[in-house]
């Protein structure tokens, strides 16, 4: 993507910072809403979906916690399933919101991004297969997963995923659930038809190249975004009304600098993750499913380990992890003091509190970053009995920052996901964190512009365009609702 000549000084209604799947949703949906806003896309690698976004360094799999375990917890006894109900509606709105793309003809092909592919959870020994039969039994009840199966049956898991099943012994337990309208989505396809979309349609520029250096506030207009071109090393200052910092990892970074009292006490933990890709296309043919299983006791819910079937690059792969590693990196593209950089005095007590309440994850890190290709592959034996060395090797995927944030104690608790962080007026947002992340764009940059632009949102324009992109927005999600919209989506997404 080329960058485009700019003016110095120009206003704009909106700078987005980073040039993923969450600012494209943000500039896309502000420009369907209200065209005549002024919208600019800043990024610093010399194209979009390049970090996060990038199709090899997330897990693609369409968050819709139809098969995540860790979205379903234990409780008490009881498996939770309260979790996996708002992380699937969430899912369902970023269909709703690619139907309305496709609906309008801005997308011509959806298979270029979206396919179906069933989900499954899959356990071994005796008390996780009770588990999982719990978590059927509390999900079959909900209309959002009633289609589910579930077997203890090893004759059935064979048709489900038979690569899994090759030479298990007869008198081993286990347990699998399968829903059949899972997807697997390649976010780096998806992100640049979005960033098309706005420059063809919306008239929309990115500049690519170009670091955000500093957000200072403005005495004009609200911020002054000082940049630099990458290039030339010409810098520039723009105003803008409103300015959201969507830059993965290097989020966390930019924010520390932004004055506003709400960014006090954060700090992250960089987690890097690695996948074992299949080299051998007769064992990729023999799996067409993606299947997860719990993380091991004491690992932290990242480490769930999977075997999925991806469509990349118009090619069908098969991945297995995540691993995880560590650098010091927030971005993979990142510098090696981004850590470093990043401990203030406001955040060096919550950032002490989460490491010495997570003792646990670093052990789990350090047994993940000393482990070799065999100890990799003995983890993959659990799923594929007779994987061979040979038929694998390792990609290192996308860089995670997970957020450490004050609790009541004034200490640090680890988060897992992502959170909003806004100044009192809306004007800055800066999304942080990680998983599900991609799957859930829609609904947190539905919650990105409640924050800024309010005043467009509850328009009466606003709002019937809003429940024509996303019918769930703003509604009470009924079964007949839920059912109707779930087969508009299939129709439009051609799944």
């Amino acid at each position: 993507m080329n960058t485009v000549a700019i003016d110095i000084d120009k206003e704009y209604d909106l700078i987005c910072v980073g040039g993923g799947i969450m600012s494209a949703t943000l500039a896309l949906m502000s420009k369907i809403l209200k065209p005549e806003l002024k919208v600019l896309i800043v990024e610093r690698l010399d194209d979009v979906a390049q970090e996060s976004s990038a199709a090899w360094n997330n897990a693609g799999t369409g968050h819709s916690a139809l098969c995540e375990l860790n979205y379903c917890p234990e409780i008490d006894g009881e498996v939770s399933i309260k979790k996996a109900i708002t992380i699937c509606q969430q899912f369902e709105e970023s269909k709703q919101f690619w139907s309305y793309l496709v609906a309008q003809g801005f997308i011509d092909n959806p298979s270029g991004f979206i396919n179906p592919v069933p989900h499954h959870s899959w356990v071994i020994g005796k008390d996780n297969a009770d588990y999982l039969e719990q978590r059927y039994n509390a999900m079959k009840q909900h209309f959002m997963f009633d289609t589910i199966n579930f077997t203890r049956d090893s004759s059935i898991m064979q048709q489900w995923f038979p690569l899994i099943m090759h030479n298990r012994k007869a008198d081993e337990v286990m347990a699998a659930s399968r829903i059949n309208r899972g997807t697997e989505v390649n976010y780096g396809a998806l992100t640049k038809s979005l960033f098309d979309i706005l420059k063809t349609e919306y008239n929309t520029p990115v500049l690519c190249n170009m670091e955000v250096k500093d957000i200072d506030p403005s005495p004009d207009i609200d911020w002054t975004v000082q940049m630099e071109d990458l290039k030339t090393n010409k810098k520039y200052n723009l105003e803008s009304k409103h300015v959201f910092i969507g830059a993965g990892g290097g989020s966390l970074l930019l924010l520390q600098k932004v004055e506003i009292e709400e960014k006090e006490g954060y700090g992250g933990f960089p987690i890097s993750g690695e996948w074992l890709v299949c080299k051998n296309p007769d064992i990729i043919k023999q799996h067409n499913a993606k299947v997860y299983s719990k993380a091991g006791l004491g690992d932290p819910p990242m480490s769930t380990p999977h075997l999925d079937t991806r469509y990349i690059n118009g090619k069908r792969e098969l991945l297995f992890g995540p691993f995880a590693g560590f650098s010091p990196k927030f971005l993979k593209e990142g510098s090696n003091f981004d850590l470093f950089k990043s401990v203030n005095f406001d955040n060096i007590s919550p950032l002490l509190g989460a490491f010495w309440h997570n003792l646990p994850l670093t052990k789990y890190l350090i047994e993940q970053v000393t482990s070799s290709h065999e100890d990799r592959m003995e983890a993959l034996r659990k799923f594929v009995k007779d994987a061979k060395s040979e038929d694998w090797e390792i990609l290192v995927a996308g860089q995670r920052v997970q957020i450490i944030k004050k609790d009541e104690f004034e200490t640090g608790v680890l988060q897992f996901g992502t959170e909003v962080v806004s100044s009192k007026d809306g004007s800055v947002t800066c999304l942080l964190g990680a998983s599900p992340g991609a799957s859930t764009a829609t609904s947190v940059m539905i919650e990105v512009l409640e924050k800024a632009f309010p005043e467009i949102l509850h328009s009466e324009e606003g709002k019937a365009l809003m429940s024509k992109m996303i019918p769930f927005w703003n509604a009470e999600v009924t079964v007949d609702l839920f059912k109707s919209q779930l087969e508009k989506s299939k129709a439009a997404l051609q799944l």
